[in-house]
């Protein structure tokens, strides 16, 4: 039997953050089956995050093997996970992307990643969106996080 990613005192933590979940969420993972050092850990942590609340829904695919679908959510990386919203069947590609392994500083981005997608929130200020609906050409945005 392999030993659990995260241990009992970070499970019961994260179920009290989970608390707070309200919608269902897509958990989409993208790995390899070769030449991918961190795709097995990754799927298993997803695994193991995503037994914590029956809102999440995990599928897993391969980057390779799904290429279509890896291309539909801009996916270009191994591993890499996708949070979206769920509404019945239908996946709601809210642009929110992890690449790498979500540890260390990132496990947190990716815990409250799942609260906000769940809660259909993202956080920001009235003013601020108001802002992004005025915008009138496409904007790619991307954030790099990485332990200093």
């Amino acid at each position: 039997m392999t030993q659990s990613l995260l241990n009992d005192e970070i499970n019961r933590q994260i179920k009290d953050v989970f608390k707070e979940l309200s919608q269902p969420v897509a958990v989409l993972f993208f790995g390899k089956q070769e030449d991918c050092e961190y795709c097995e850990d990754t799927r298993r942590l997803l695994e193991e995050i995503c037994q914590l609340s029956d809102l999440f829904h995990l599928s897993v695919y391969d980057l390779e093997g799904d290429a279509s679908l890896a291309q539909q959510y801009k996916v270009d990386k191994a591993p890499s996970t996708v949070l979206a919203a769920l509404e019945g069947e239908k996946v709601i590609d809210l642009g929110i992307r992890f690449a790498g392994i979500p540890a260390g500083s990132e496990f947190t981005s990716l815990i409250n990643g799942l609260v906000m997608v769940s809660n259909r929130d993202s956080g920001l200020s009235q003013a601020t969106r108001d802002f992004l609906k005025g915008l009138t050409q496409p904007v790619f945005l991307q954030v790099f996080v990485t332990p200093t």
